[in-house]
């Protein structure tokens, strides 16, 4: 195949899969029954009988189960690995009689290093031994970075072929909780081994688990050794390798012919990011009034919700009391969260807790279940009745304007309900005009926490240099926008905040402009923003 440019600069450390590429496995006929074995004789010492047959079918249900989990874990952009004790209890002995898991749980990780050892067998693939040498004599310090369930048995098996020296770092996922593709894992090797992974070559042997990890991590090179698992990935997988070798020969060789710079040489340079623009709901797309009518209609709703047969009756007007109490609760937390300071994550209310825990402390128990059950519709039903939403002039000529010049515009609020937010731009007809939705309540953060405005950054591909926030709470829109490194941070007038609060926020620097309504904002897109 051809080789990306990358293969041909020396590397600063190169990291190494174990399986498929340091060894090749192969499964022992009887493993799984020898590991069966051992166990009983365990649960015998403590007179736990359970026949080894048993303890076997326990074992290959288990490992069943746990390669599909395993399997499922490489979709996910950054998954952890389980612990050990969750591995045996809740995968190899869920179904095995509860003194006979819990011995097990308890002796989980001699349990797993037997699975490893006994279950495959490990040969040296060739061209490891020259692969190391080469790396030693050129001073290239090499890690190994490898999915396990055991890394202690790991390294017994490093020991037995004499390479127990030969390695700058061993990174296993079940000692540093991080699972390929977490590029987490390799980041940690590459500092431990004293560089980043942009300067590394990463070897491994999957698609689904290697190589997209190696991508996520900005290695320099990802290179494939073949092994029986590399031609066939659970699901189709994109990204691919920058060269595939039948064995560690083919990366010893690429190494012996390396040369040049040691910075890494991209093939492509990535297009420079464009504008967005970031925009709060409350006050700025909508202005809201009470509205008594859908509030009556919602309480009459939840009390009869919490009044179940055999149960006694709740009140509306009770309902109505707990509400009131809930939203002081609320407020309260909110300005709590508020104060905190820069790095410290500031959440947002859970639907539970609003509604259980401070809606219903004073309710029975069978009470607080439905409430907990039922928090998320009736967090989505309480968004809708507290408040009826007018669209503020301009916000659709402004959208639009985004539009038309191909702007991403994606919504940044703080609510107690997501969904009641799209619903209110449905109502509005301007919800094509949003790509996207980054509310509080769904990302589990608040503004002035920067995650919301950090990731609306990343779902619109936008540059912060290039973006314009805009906002009506200088406390919240404005200091969550410059910690986000957004360059033009607006706030409109007419929101919740007095015109003073807004010029003063301009004068500190906490924001960069002030505007009379959204409609302004457009030619701030199309003549601050350069090269629209």
């Amino acid at each position: 195949m051809k080789h990306a440019t990358t293969i041909w600069n020396v590397p600063d450390a190169i990291l190494l899969d174990f399986g498929g590429v340091i060894f090749q496995t192969a499964k022992n006929t009887g493993g799984v029954r020898a590991v069966a074995e051992r166990a009983a004789v365990r649960l015998d010492r403590v007179d736990v009988g359970v026949p080894t047959e048993q303890i076997e079918a326990a074992l290959r249900a288990g490992l069943v189960a746990l390669k599909h989990w395993k399997h499922a874990q490489s979709r996910r952009p950054a998954p952890a690995e389980l612990r050990p004790r969750e591995i045996v209890g809740d995968f190899l002995a869920s179904d095995l009689p509860e003194p006979a898991r819990r011995l097990l749980i308890a002796e989980s990780s001699d349990l797993l290093r037997d699975l490893t050892r006994l279950v495959s067998s490990h040969a040296l693939r060739p061209g490891i031994p020259e692969l190391l040498d080469l790396a030693d004599e050129r001073g290239i310090p090499v890690g190994i970075v490898s999915n396990a369930h055991s890394g202690r048995s790991h390294r017994e098996v490093l020991a037995e072929h004499g390479l127990a020296g030969r390695f700058a770092v061993q990174c296993y996922s079940d000692e540093v909780g991080l699972r390929k593709p977490h590029p987490g894992i390799i980041e940690l090797a590459a500092e431990a081994c004293g560089t980043v992974p942009e300067r590394c070559w990463y070897v491994g042997d999957t698609q689904d688990r290697d190589v997209v990890a190696g991508r996520r991590a900005g290695v320099g090179a990802v290179i494939l050794t073949r092994s029986h698992h590399t031609d066939d990935p659970p699901f189709v997988v994109t990204d691919r390798a920058d060269a595939v070798y039948d064995t560690p020969e083919g990366v010893a060789a690429a190494l012996r012919t390396a040369g040049g710079s040691a910075d890494p040489v991209t093939e492509a340079i990535a297009p420079r990011r464009g504008p967005a623009l970031l925009i709060d709901h409350g006050g700025v797309i909508s202005t809201s009034e009470r509205d008594p009518e859908a509030m009556h209609a919602f309480v009459t709703w939840l009390a009869a919700l919490l009044s179940p047969r055999g149960e006694t009756r709740v009140s509306p007007e009770r309902v109505e009391s707990l509400v009131a109490a809930a939203r002081e609760r609320h407020g309260e937390f909110k300005r709590l969260m508020s104060d905190r300071t820069d790095g410290e994550p500031i959440a947002e209310a859970d639907p539970v807790e609003f509604w259980r825990d401070w809606f219903g402390a004073s309710l029975s128990a069978r009470r607080r279940a439905v409430l907990a059950a039922e928090a998320q519709d009736i967090m989505a039903r309480y968004g809708r009745a507290k408040s009826r939403r007018t669209l503020r002039d301009g916000v659709r000529e402004l959208l639009e304007a985004c539009r038309d010049e191909r702007i991403p515009v994606v919504v940044v609020s703080n609510t107690i309900s997501g969904s009641s937010v799209r619903a209110a731009c449905r109502d509005h007809r301007i919800d094509g005009l949003i790509a996207a939705y980054e509310c509080s309540d769904e990302a589990g953060t608040r503004k002035p926490d920067s995650a919301l405005a950090v990731s609306a950054l990343a779902i619109a591909g936008a540059d912060p240099e290039r973006t314009v926030f805009l906002g009506d709470k200088p406390q919240n829109d404005a200091v969550a926008a410059r910690r986000a490194g957004i360059a033009r941070r607006v706030l409109v007038r007419g929101g919740s905040t007095d015109d003073a609060a807004l010029d003063a926020a301009v004068d500190v620097g906490l924001a960069t402009h002030v505007v009379d309504g959204p409609r302004d904002v457009i030619a701030l897109l199309t003549t601050a923003v350069p090269a629209l």
